[in-house]
């Protein structure tokens, strides 16, 4: 595979530049902490970091899949960091984040897939930022139920889980997850905790047609998703898989206004729209009346997979 370099013009923009990049990249060094604006060579990343926020990235660095579309490094992970929630918080806390953003990677190799890790880094930023909005980005955890109840007893103000494109690119694109899978955790979490404010998102330029992203927009309805992201993938390198072709900036703005008219709550669609893009306006803009945090939960973690009606088992992908 080789990179795709004659990028449009409207993929073409001044990086900014400051004491404030540097300062958040150093805290982020100094906290033995992760992003995903790192990992994952997010093309906003000097806008984000300019403007003193980013998305943490927890259970350590090495992703136990091998995307095709991700930079994230594919390797055996290190054993789970049992200090990482409080450094997160400690971090959130010193940015001054009102809407706090935690991805990881996938963590196949644990019973939980990290969901007990991801719950104890809700707690802990729960703990030093109380009147702060909580993101979780969170991976499959291969269909298991009693693991996504986990992540959302601990009170996440937005679940977030991206199918990330079309189903019959799955093989290329995601080869260890599944399109049924995907759809079956967000609408399983919308079972769960009804109320929840869900989130998924979709990259274009892989190979996909419109038709297939109007069908995965449905789907999306369908299993209670609320709010979508949809960006243009961008080959972060010559491993990775190449751009089909880029889309207009018009086009981006013509998918907002019918991912809208199909139900969803909130949009945020254009060419560097990644899945934690503005997140906090996109809530406030969509999701801001609705009850947040703890005080949102109906039961038990035990009670929460129960009303699902699968307990432990896996689903298929």
């Amino acid at each position: 595979m080789t990179c795709r370099s004659a990028k449009p013009p409207w993929l073409k923009r001044r990086l900014p530049s400051g004491p404030r990049y540097e300062s958040l990249r150093a805290l982020i060094h100094d906290s033995g902490l992760h992003t995903v604006c790192q990992a994952a060579r997010c093309p906003n990343i000097w806008q984000c970091f300019d403007r003193g926020t980013a998305t943490f990235m927890i259970l350590g660095d090495r992703c136990t899949r091998d995307c095709g579309f991700c930079a994230v490094a594919h390797a055996t992970p290190l054993p789970v960091d049992g200090d990482e929630p409080l450094r997160v918080a400690v971090a959130a806390a010193t940015m001054g984040l009102a809407h706090v953003v935690v991805t990881s990677v996938t963590r196949d190799d644990l019973t939980d897939g990290g969901a007990a890790h991801f719950a104890a880094t809700i707690t802990a930023i729960r703990q030093a930022l109380p009147q702060a909005r909580i993101e979780v980005l969170i991976p499959d955890f291969q269909g298991d139920d009693r693991a996504l109840a986990t992540v959302i007893a601990a009170g996440p103000d937005v679940l977030n889980h991206n199918i990330e494109t079309v189903p019959r690119l799955y093989p290329q694109v995601r080869p260890q997850a599944g399109y049924r899978r995907s759809l079956d955790l967000l609408a399983a979490a919308a079972r769960i905790q009804p109320g929840l404010c869900t989130k998924s998102g979709l990259m274009l330029g892989l190979g996909e047609d419109d038709e297939e992203v109007e069908t995965a927009l449905a789907d999306l309805v369908g299993a209670g998703c609320r709010l979508v992201t949809i960006g243009q993938y961008l080959q972060p390198g010559p491993a990775h898989l190449p751009v089909a072709r880029f889309v207009a900036p018009e086009r981006f703005a013509a998918w907002k206004q019918k991912a809208l008219a199909m139900g969803f709550e909130g949009a945020a669609c254009g060419p560097f729209v990644r899945s934690s893009y503005e997140a906090g306006a996109m809530y406030n803009a969509a999701c801001a009346d609705r009850p947040t945090g703890p005080h949102r939960l109906v039961g038990s973690t035990a009670a929460m997979a129960a009303e699902v009606g699968t307990g432990n088992r896996k689903r298929e992908a």
